[in-house]
């Protein structure tokens, strides 16, 4: 189950690296307006979180300390909320007439498909903190 989720944490990973760069592409040189629903800060705080939490959830199916387990779980909370925080900044102007900058032009499918393997590798990386931790 921990190879699995580490698989759905990358994977997740790469559909993030595709939204990134849509936002960097289509968001910084061309940006119609200067005022963005995604603050750079938000935008760089979610992938370092799940980075770190990533890099935790590596070193505990190499080590198999479940505190690296637990510390990754924790890690990847934290870029979910944050993660959360930009699918909700990101729904009202989809496409209206509050819409600005370039998150304005993501593709609904590539930021479904990043929640829900998101959602999925959460979840596994709990059950998997959870058994590993029983006496």
């Amino acid at each position: 189950m921990g190879i699995v989720a580490l698989v759905l944490w990358a994977g997740t990973a790469c559909v993030g690296l595709y939204l990134m760069a849509k936002w960097l592409a289509g968001g910084i040189s061309r940006q119609t307006t200067k005022v963005s629903r995604f603050p750079p800060s938000l935008i760089l705080a979610h992938p370092l979180c799940a980075a770190a939490g990533f890099g935790f959830w590596a070193a505990y199916l190499l080590t198999g300390h479940v505190s690296f387990a637990w510390t990754a779980f924790g890690v990847l909370c934290g870029s979910s909320l944050l993660g959360f925080t930009m699918l909700t900044r990101w729904l009202p102007g989809r496409g209206g007439k509050h819409a600005r900058g370039a998150e304005q032009r993501f593709p609904g499918q590539a930021v479904i498909l990043h929640g829900l393997v998101g959602v999925a590798t959460l979840v596994l990386v709990l059950i998997a903190a959870t058994i590993v931790s029983r006496p």
